[in-house]
């Protein structure tokens, strides 16, 4: 077995799901669970199969769709938790128990009203069980963050004995800091006779916002297996994020570590992630947060432009990102400002910048950010200047939707000088109109991105719509503005399909 090679331990199905309103039905957890296949992920934690007979149902189902990684289902230290485990494994490929019990004197005595001594025995018992039906188990000592080290190292020395090949030490509070964590795990390395017959394994919390840096700290320290969630979701502040630690392991070459990990899936995981479970990613957030390669200040945008690594330490389209955004704000510079212009189309040699960028500069600092589409009006190129040399214009525009009416719409282009019509349905008016669009230029264009902004407020207010897709593998914008959002919408998209046409 490789040293370096770090298992990564995915628990977005059993601990990610607990987040109140996060639960998924057993089809979300299967495609949830092909994804996280195709990540690269070692194990996946698929439920806690006694908790409900939904949770049973997905381990089974799981173990049947998934064929890479090991399937786990989580169990507490009894037989009844074990038996269902090892009866909705049975067709995994290849499956893990994970089992345990408290660890810190806290839990010791106000959870279970206990000894270490009585404990420590039904840990051990749990394992010997649990090892008749698989010869994968994996050991949880429950709130080992807060544990006594000696008392711990007895514990984890004494289930490796009875046959747990994984042995995870959870700082299920997130109490611990990195140094501290670090130090526990070094303590079993050098404390625990048999610690070389299991891999040990880091289950961090975030409630100080430490789990990654206490997870990384891990396995420095000799753990070798990360136990972590996509996007970091899960109980109270959540779990240590797949991301970042899957990130930080190939960023710092130094350190040594690999995993299995495809990074250039991580952001359409954690985009289906963020949707199944109704949880937006804050735009703040490492890794995949629609900020973490966003540029708004001129000299960031300025030193992006001459090298992306002066800003960047992580290249976007490892992660599946395109490129790095650089927005238009008040702080942009004129070599943003410049390559936004080229970008479009404009010739700087011909047009006196500086006199732009003045005018720039008073647009911004009326509007958050500045779009293509304020470009284009900059420049004096609004959407109804050069509207009749378009080569597609739409010319009847019809929709009708309601309860319990499903919404229809048609929609006339004209393509070239030639009028086209189609009529088609959609679940909303403007999935309708764009459906009927497709019906005439019977094109395979797919609708990436789309996002509706208020120009200034209130219900007769003017509606800018962006709209972002992609044609023969490149990227395509397109703008409209109307006080009506699905005429807006319609010559946005057509706008798009006059840059690719």
């Amino acid at each position: 077995m490789d040293k370096n090679r770090v298992y990564i331990f995915d628990t977005t199905l059993r601990d990610g799901e607990q987040v109140p309103g996060c639960q998924l039905t057993t089809v979300e957890k299967i495609e949830v669970a092909k994804e996280l296949e195709a990540l690269g992920v070692d194990v996946i934690e698929a439920g806690f199969p006694i908790s409900s007979p939904g949770d049973f149902q997905s381990v089974v189902e799981i173990s049947k769709a998934v064929s890479e990684p090991v399937i786990c289902a989580l169990t507490r230290a009894n037989t009844k938790d074990i038996d269902a485990a090892a009866e909705a494994l049975r067709f995994a490929k290849r499956g893990r128990i994970h089992t345990g019990i408290g660890a810190s004197d806290m839990h010791i005595k106000y959870k279970f009203n206990s000894t270490r001594d009585e404990i420590l025995r039904r840990g051990v018992e749990a394992v010997k069980y649990a090892r008749k039906f698989t010869d994968d188990v994996e050991f949880y000592a429950e709130d080992a963050g807060r544990a006594d080290n000696e008392f711990l190292a007895r514990m984890i020395e004494a289930v490796i004995a009875a046959g747990a090949t994984v042995v995870n030490i959870p700082d299920t509070n997130g109490y611990c800091l990195p140094e501290q964590y670090g130090a526990k795990i070094k303590y079993l390395v050098d404390n625990v006779s048999n610690i070389d017959k299991a891999i040990i394994s880091v289950h961090c919390h975030n409630d100080l916002g430490l789990a990654t840096a206490n997870s990384i700290s891990g396995v420095i320290n000799g753990a070798r297996q990360v136990e972590c969630t996509i996007n970091g979701i899960g109980e109270r502040a959540g779990n240590t994020s797949l991301e970042e630690v899957a990130m930080i392991m190939k960023t710092h070459h130094a350190l040594g570590y690999t995993t299995g990990i495809n990074s250039k899936r991580i952001y359409d995981i954690s985009n289906l992630v963020s949707t199944m479970m109704r949880m937006p990613v804050q735009p703040n957030k490492a890794i995949v947060g629609r900020n973490a390669f966003a540029h708004s200040s001129g000299i960031h945008q300025d030193g992006i432009l001459k090298h992306r690594e002066n800003y960047e330490i992580l290249d976007p389209e490892d992660l599946g990102i395109n490129p790095n955004s650089i927005i238009l704000t008040a702080r942009s510079g004129r070599h943003a400002l410049k390559h936004h212009l080229e970008r479009l189309g404009y010739k700087i040699d011909k047009i006196n910048l500086d006199e732009v960028y003045q005018r720039f500069l008073e647009m911004a600092d009326k509007q958050k950010e500045i779009s293509d589409h304020d470009l284009q009006m900059l420049m004096g190129d609004g959407q109804d200047k050069n509207y009749d040399e378009k080569a597609i214009k739409v010319t009847l525009l019809q929709v009708v939707c309601g309860d319990p009416l499903r919404p229809m719409a048609t929609v006339k282009l004209k393509i070239n000088g030639e009028e086209r019509e189609a009529s088609a349905a959609g679940n909303g008016p403007v999935n309708a109109t764009i459906n009927a669009i497709h019906e005439i230029i019977k094109d395979d264009i797919l609708l990436d991105e789309f996002s509706i902004q208020s120009m200034h407020g209130g219900s007769e207010d003017v509606s800018k719509v962006n709209m972002h897709v992609k044609h023969a593998g490149k990227s395509y914008y397109g703008f409209g503005t109307s006080t009506d959002i699905v005429n807006a919408s319609v010559h946005a998209y057509v706008d798009a399909l006059n840059k690719i046409y």
